[in-house]
């Protein structure tokens, strides 16, 4: 499932939840009357609206980790000292080792 429709749908509710709080308490300010919306309250909607927008910027920032993550832990291997980079390509190979070496142990076993 694509994540940027989510994140873009979040970030709306969260913007359109702001608007209605700042609408709501525009009318609680300026006449006696109390409007509430399905029972929810101007501080409702600014809770619902930091909600939202911090799922959409958590959501975001993981999409953003989860994507760039291999670069930068390939990037960051090859910072540390006595990195080489021949052993990384040369893993199936030293696999290939340690089983005919583990089958040779175990046939010679019985």
């Amino acid at each position: 499932m694509p994540v940027l429709p989510l994140i873009d749908l979040l970030i709306l509710l969260g913007w359109t939840s702001l608007m209605v709080a700042a609408a709501l308490k525009a009318v609680w300010i300026t006449t006696s009357y109390r409007p509430d919306i399905l029972g929810l309250l101007p501080s409702d909607f600014l809770i619902a609206a930091g909600v939202a927008l911090l799922f959409a910027l958590s959501l975001a920032a993981r999409t953003w980790v989860r994507l760039h993550e291999p670069r930068l832990l390939r990037r960051h291997r090859a910072l540390e000292p006595g990195f080489d980079d021949r052993e990384e390509r040369s893993a199936p190979a030293a696999l290939e080792t340690l089983v005919e070496a583990a089958s040779r142990t175990h046939a010679g076993g019985r």
